[in-house]
């Protein structure tokens, strides 16, 4: 594994370090950093605050992605995922995260509500070409091997 410096920066008095819960996890939970309770009704997305902004090193960025027991358990997500935060973000963290049952779903102060994966960057060159390399698959798209 490796290891990177990330520079955080707390936006209120809650001091709510994303933080690994086991030694072999790559997702840090990230907290609702909220005075109150949000209600998310059926079918509705919500923009949660997580209480700080970051510095992620040049070459890297942060995913922000579904915490399996919530969408297991209750059936929320984190609908623009994975959420991807470039390097050169300075704001707040926020969490757009979905309800998609059918009951209202209560986000709580200092709730864990998604998952944040600190990845490297890979840049793509563009090279136009008007033949591509021929492969097994071809064309073959959506569903084309069965369900």
């Amino acid at each position: 594994m490796k290891n990177i410096q990330v520079k955080i920066k707390f936006l209120t008095e809650k001091k709510l370090f994303p933080k690994y819960q086991t030694i072999g996890s790559s997702g840090m939970d990230i907290y609702a950093c909220t005075e109150k309770p949000i209600v998310i009704s059926a079918g509705e997305t919500a923009k949660i605050p997580t209480g700080f902004a970051m510095a992620i090193p040049e070459g890297y960025e942060a995913q922000i992605r579904p915490r399996s027991g919530l969408a297991a358990k209750f059936n929320i997500g984190v609908i623009n995922s994975p959420g991807t935060i470039d390097a050169d973000y300075r704001g707040e963290v926020q969490i757009l995260l979905s309800n998609f049952s059918k009951n209202e779903f209560t986000v709580n102060p200092n709730d864990r509500i998604a998952q944040m994966v600190i990845q490297e960057v890979i840049l793509a060159n563009w090279q136009e070409t008007e033949k591509l390399p021929d492969s097994l698959r071809s064309e073959g798209g959506f569903g084309h091997t069965g369900i």
